[in-house]
């Protein structure tokens, strides 16, 4: 996989964090409350691993 593939990969889970928080917005999401915040909580984490390992890679 070469480097743009990578970067375009992270922009795109990036952008799934912007929608996730959208959810919890909603005030009818009952339960999937949790669920919304586990998946937020490990994207949180994969972002800032990549991060880590790519530090040359522009993180939003």
């Amino acid at each position: 996989m070469d480097l743009q593939t990578i970067k375009e990969r992270i922009a795109a889970v990036q952008s799934k964090r912007e929608y996730l928080l959208s959810l919890l917005e909603q005030p009818d999401l009952g339960t999937l409350r949790i669920d919304v915040n586990q998946a937020l909580e490990e994207l949180d984490e994969l972002i800032d691993e990549s991060r880590r390992t790519l530090p040359d890679i522009e993180n939003n």
